[in-house]
């Protein structure tokens, strides 16, 4: 469950790039750098987090962030 709410909060700060003056190409730069320092905190912070160590908590973290830039890209492909 964890994971997903990296994605989740990465979709989120992505949306809000997209808003901001900011050009779309930083989205998912963005949404890496911001799933890989949550997925190092969540590495602290909670128990059952599938990583045990610093590479891995990012390496799961960054393909969570660069999972959601994925999802959004789906949806829209899909949706038209």
């Amino acid at each position: 469950m964890e994971i997903t709410g990296i994605t989740l909060i990465c979709y989120l700060g992505g949306m809000g790039v997209k808003l901001s003056p900011l050009d779309n190409k930083w989205i998912p730069l963005f949404c890496g750098i911001l799933g890989g320092a949550l997925g190092a905190l969540a590495m602290g912070v909670m128990p059952d987090f599938p990583a045990t160590n610093l590479i891995d908590a990012l390496a799961v973290g960054i393909a969570s962030g660069l999972a959601a830039t994925g999802a959004d890209q789906a949806v829209r492909q899909l949706g038209g």
